[in-house]
């Protein structure tokens, strides 16, 4: 386990005091646990903006592909059905 020193905003001590006395549990692991969720919300947006940017490049792919294939079409309808 690894050892940090922070500081925090006075309102965020503060809610965080009156909430681990509530739940009667250690400020450090209410601390871990947040952290925690907080990471697994940012890694889901990191993943959805990777996920959109190869949607993005794949759309890009798949009309080229349908140009060229519609070209080729188009070459072989002038070719054998004049």
């Amino acid at each position: 386990m690894k050892s940090l020193s922070l500081k925090l905003d006075d309102k965020v001590f503060d809610d965080t005091e009156e909430i681990t006395k509530e739940l009667k549990i250690a400020r450090n692991r209410y601390i871990n646990d947040a952290l925690e969720l907080y990471n697994k919300f940012n890694h889901r947006l990191l993943l959805e903006k990777q996920i959109k940017k190869e949607i993005k490049a794949c759309k890009k792919s798949s009309l080229e592909v349908m140009r060229d294939w519609e070209e080729a079409d188009n070459e072989f309808d002038a070719k054998f059905n004049p």
